[in-house]
């Protein structure tokens, strides 16, 4: 069985994170800040040392990089790298600011772009972080950085994945990236994304 650590997993199980992830052939390391998210790990993106390196077979990341300052990205990623084995990936997902940027040009800042589990969301949740559950006192949820398609993609290159394939998906204002560790063709990378991607 291959391992993935799900990083900033939160409530969510592995069922919610992507096809390919929930199959019988993956298992699921849950890694969290918040203690009451009951994680495998406690611990943050900046300091992953309770994972030894090349240790799992993935990384699993959605809707964490933009809750780091723009100097702590490559951090994290490091650690992202660090953890695993030569053949390993990650699977990042985040918000695209391009297509709330889009919203907020036509001075829609407050009203919803979407809804979801916690209920509507505006382009300023997207800029700055669910403003519900800040309110509530969740201030992890602040978001202090941000992306669109091709930075996401060129901060995975810079960071030293030789390989990457990233979408945009505006009617869900996010992004989705798949990154190597190992070089891997075109054709490759574009396979494994289709497998994590959604339709």
């Amino acid at each position: 069985m291959k391992t993935f650590l799900h990083v900033g997993c939160g409530p969510v199980r592995k069922e919610q994170t992507t096809n390919a992830f929930n199959t019988p052939e993956w298992n699921a390391l849950r890694f969290d800040i918040d203690e009451k998210a009951n994680p495998d790990i406690v611990g943050t993106m900046l300091d992953m040392s309770a994972v030894a390196d090349a240790s799992v077979d993935a990384v699993f990341s959605s809707h964490n990089i933009e809750h780091l300052y723009p100097h702590e990205v490559m951090v994290a990623l490091a650690e992202f790298k660090r953890v695993l084995k030569d053949d390993g990936f990650v699977v990042i997902v985040c918000p695209d600011l391009q297509s709330a940027c889009a919203l907020i040009a036509e001075d829609k800042l407050t009203e919803p772009a979407y809804t979801s589990a916690a209920g509507p969301i505006t382009p300023l949740d997207i800029l700055y972080g669910h403003r519900l559950q800040m309110a509530h006192g969740n201030l992890y949820m602040a978001h202090r950085c941000g992306f669109t398609q091709r930075v996401l993609a060129g901060t995975l290159d810079e960071a030293g994945f030789p390989a990457v394939a990233c979408m945009r998906r505006p009617s869900h204002f996010d992004l989705r990236a798949v990154a190597s560790k190992a070089e891997l063709s075109e054709e490759d990378i574009r396979a494994l994304a289709a497998t994590h991607f959604p339709e």
